[in-house]
């Protein structure tokens, strides 16, 4: 399961990458066009949803890490491990709610505007650019399921990690 889940972390964190790198370019093309005095209108939308999709892959790939959201002044004032484990767990299934909510609200903005047509790039769809919205739902929720389930068992071995 942690190998599954790992790779499936490995594969949002190359996502993110992917369309991180996309929107750098498009910038520098945007630019680089702007600067010769060619008309490139696409760039924007490009570069627009190429960042949402990074952030939003990026974000979900965190949240497995620990790192996207991080309560750390609380659990660094603990010294018992048992009630870190708690705190963990209590923050995960705050975020799990809301993992859910965008999962679900996600699939609705995106079936919303699944016919949508970009600005600057009528034959583009804007259904897929906003897939990213529950895949990052989903994924946060699979990850915070895991951690949970990770630190109740923790919690079942008197609390050590």
């Amino acid at each position: 399961m942690k190998k599954a889940i790992e790779m499936m972390q490995k594969i949002q964190v190359a996502i993110g990458g992917f369309f991180l790198c996309v929107f750098l370019l498009t910038v520098v093309f945007q630019m680089l066009s702007r600067y010769i005095g060619i008309a490139a209108t696409w760039t924007e939308d490009v570069s627009m949803y190429s960042f949402i999709w990074a952030v939003f892959m990026g974000a979900g790939a965190m949240v497995y890490e620990k790192r996207h959201f991080a309560f750390t002044s609380i659990s660094d004032m603990l010294k018992n491990e048992k009630a870190k484990s708690i705190l963990s767990i209590v923050i995960s299934l705050i975020m799990l709610y809301f993992a859910i909510l965008m999962a679900y609200y996600g699939f609705k903005v995106t079936k919303q505007f699944w016919n949508y047509t970009w600005v600057n790039i009528p034959s583009f769809k804007r259904g897929p650019t906003w897939l990213c919205l529950p895949l990052c739902g989903i994924t946060s929720a699979v990850y915070l399921v895991y951690l949970i389930f990770e630190d109740i068992t923790n919690l079942g071995k008197g609390g050590n990690k």
